[in-house]
């Protein structure tokens, strides 16, 4: 069910957002599960499987499983956002691109624990990785 509404979201956030040229990738955001693509290629080769949110000693940690949807290997980056309750981001600093590579059809988890007490909720931003 999970997945079928995620897909769901990413089709209808996919019209709405095609002609959006802010975005790099992918953009995940943790509290409304919703995902947008900014990228038609990349978003046909990697699916997002789930998005969830711990509490880790007190402090937040946004997990992102993801799927490589291809045979051969997808190199990508990605960054956390980090927001409080209010939906202020918390962070003075920008995280910086970590990388991953997914090999073909494996499934990753990213993840990442807010350094501010106050991050409760996340966005997370995928994008390839230029060789």
């Amino acid at each position: 069910m999970k997945k079928w509404l995620i897909s769901i979201a990413a089709a209808l956030t996919l019209m709405g957002c095609a002609s959006n040229s802010n975005t790099a990738g992918l953009r995940i955001d943790g509290a409304s599960q919703t995902v947008l693509f900014g990228d038609n290629v990349l978003a046909g080769r990697v699916s997002i499987e789930d998005i969830s949110t711990i509490d880790v000693d007190g402090r937040a940690r946004g997990i992102v499983r993801l799927a490589n949807q291809t045979k051969g290997d997808q190199h990508i980056q990605y960054r956390f956002y980090w927001y409080d309750d209010q939906g202020l981001e918390v962070n003075n600093k920008l995280s910086p691109w970590r990388q991953a590579i997914l090999r073909g059809a494996e499934e990753v988890s990213i993840s990442e624990i807010s350094i501010n007490p106050n991050g409760r909720q996340f966005r997370v931003q995928i994008r390839e990785l230029d060789n």
